[in-house]
């Protein structure tokens, strides 16, 4: 298993009100996906000068309570990535759901102390 990308992902109710603290702290959207799998996520990749990329996700089905920050972790085969993290200790917080679209699925992935992974893994 090959780890593709890397990087901090908000999952909130409210992806607008981040979006523009996020403009405002010099980020832009490069890319907004909605719509996203059973869970009709709206996906929004940001990118600012420096590389740094930021990924924010508002799912309809999020359970009340904060907003979770976590790991985007994509990688080249999912099943396995999968199997490592539950190996591990990690739960899935959905449950046994993982979203699914024609070019992807992924899972939250929660750890024993807490932490959460997003992992993805895109079909080409």
């Amino acid at each position: 298993m090959k780890i593709t990308t890397f990087n901090p992902q908000i999952i909130t109710r409210n992806a607008e009100a981040l979006v523009k603290l996020f403009e405002e702290l010099g980020f832009e959207k490069r890319h907004q996906q909605e719509g996203i799998g059973e869970m009709d996520v709206t996906g929004i990749r940001m990118k600012d000068s420096n590389g740094f990329h930021l990924d924010i996700s508002q799912p309809d089905s999020l359970p009340p309570g904060p907003d979770l920050v976590a790991v985007r972790m994509n990688v080249d085969n999912f099943d396995e990535a999968y199997k490592l993290l539950v190996s591990h200790g990690f739960k899935n917080f959905y449950g046994d759901k993982v979203t699914g679209t024609r070019t992807g699925k992924s899972a939250i992935m929660i750890s024993p102390t807490g932490f959460a992974i997003n992992l993805i893994q895109h079909i080409k």
